[in-house]
Parts: C-alpha cells; sequence; structure tokens
C-alpha cells in the first residue's frame, strides 16, 4: 500500500499529517527541517528498506543514526503504517517486532518494548487510529484495538480493545466520559491520568512498594 504512492509521496502525506494534528505547527517548511518526530519516521522507512532486503547491518547503523539525530529510537524491524505522528518525540522507543497501524498518535516518553528476550514476536501491535499519551508504556506481544487510547504514564501488559482507554499502572480499563471528550486526541490522554484516576479496589500502596516494569527493546 505505501509502495503506490513513493517515497516522496509519504514525506509529503506526513507533512500533512503533522500540520492537521499539531495546532501549533505553523508552516510546511518549519515541520519539514525541525520536527524530529517527522524526521525519525523517515529515516525509520530508510532503514526498514535497508533491513527487509538483506542490508540488517546498514538498517541497524541508519536506524541509530536517527536516533543520535532525533532522539527517538525505533528498530529497523518494527513495521509503521502511514501517517504515524510521532509529537515532540523526545524517548520515544519502538522495538523490533512492533507492529504500528495507520493514524497512530504517539507522544513523547512512549515505549513499546517486550518483556523477554526470546526471539519471536515479543513487542506490541498497535492498531489504526491509536493515541498513546506521554510516558506510556505497552509493553509485550499485546494487542491494542483500533480507535484505542492509552492514558498518559499507563504501563499496558494485557490486551486493549477496540475504542477502550486504558489509564493506570497496571493500565485498565475505563470506559471514555462522553462521546465528545473520546473524540479529541487530547482529552484522551488527558483523562488517562493515572494519578488523576487512582483505582478504588486497590490497597494503598508506597512509592516503595511499587515494583518498576522490566522491558527489553
Amino acid at each position: 500500500m505505501t509502495d503506490r504512492i513513493g517515497f516522496w509521496g509519504l514525506v509529503l502525506e506526513d507533512i500533512r499529517t503533522a500540520h492537521r494534528r499539531d495546532p501549533a505547527a505553523r508552516s510546511t517548511l518549519v515541520i519539514a527541517l525541525s520536527y524530529q518526530g517527522v524526521h525519525a519516521v523517515w529515516h525509520h522507512r530508510v532503514a526498514h528498506w535497508l533491513w527487509n532486503h538483506g542490508l540488517k547491518t546498514y538498517g541497524r547503523l541508519w536506524s541509530q543514526y536517527a536516533r543520535r539525530r532525533t532522539g527517538i529510537e525505533i528498530h529497523p524491524g518494527a513495521t509503521l503504517g502511514r501517517r504515524v505522528f510521532i509529537d515532540h518525540g523526545m524517548g520515544v522507543v519502538i522495538g523490533e517486532t512492533a507492529v504500528v497501524g495507520n493514524d497512530v498518535l504517539l507522544f513523547h516518553g512512549v515505549t513499546l518494548g517486550g518483556t523477554t528476550m526470546s526471539p519471536g514476536k515479543r513487542h506490541p501491535s498497535i492498531g489504526d487510529r491509536v493515541v498513546v499519551g506521554a510516558g506510556a508504556k505497552v509493553l509485550g506481544p499485546v494487542h491494542i484495538g483500533c480507535d484505542a487510547r492509552i492514558g498518559s504514564n499507563a504501563v499496558v501488559v494485557k490486551d486493549v480493545p477496540d475504542g477502550a482507554t486504558a489509564v493506570g499502572i497496571p493500565a485498565k480499563i475505563r470506559n471514555h466520559p462522553s462521546d465528545r471528550e473520546a473524540s479529541t486526541a487530547a482529552s484522551a490522554v488527558d483523562s488517562g491520568d493515572s494519578h488523576r484516576h487512582p483505582d478504588p479496589d486497590a490497597p494503598p500502596q508506597s512509592f516503595e512498594q511499587r515494583e518498576p516494569a522490566m522491558y527489553y527493546i
């Protein structure tokens, strides 16, 4: 599907996507020259092509160059769909077997990581039109359904159904407060603040008692 419009067609599509999704975007030139999230996607397309055409070493080297330039690490083996937008982007990590669908929005500090060092599928699959809030961690070979929302700082280790919102540590499914709020990326991320929506059934827990989630890329 991506091959039909060509590389430069995808470049223009990415710029239009950034302009549409980021209210701070001022011009096409500014996006093309300064948006690190857009640059990271462009670099990944080259690295991914090299990886899939038997040039894995060159693909890996290209991805590491992109990491140094953008602050975003995307393994060349990962699969990204069209119109993926990484907003701000610093600290985003996407592992080797991750699959990201079309029209996905990722904020800074997001990790699509693994929970095992075993070979095979070990990273998440993200459906179309998903929003992943800042600092969220989606770990293991879980599936995030289309139109789902992952709240800021959530740690997701289980599948999330289509259209659902996952918040908290570990993340739990919460219904959207309203259709109007669910329709905007900003409200979906804001509503995902785990500190503002604690689990009422969970006992009080001190900071020292919380076990950090381990992940591998």
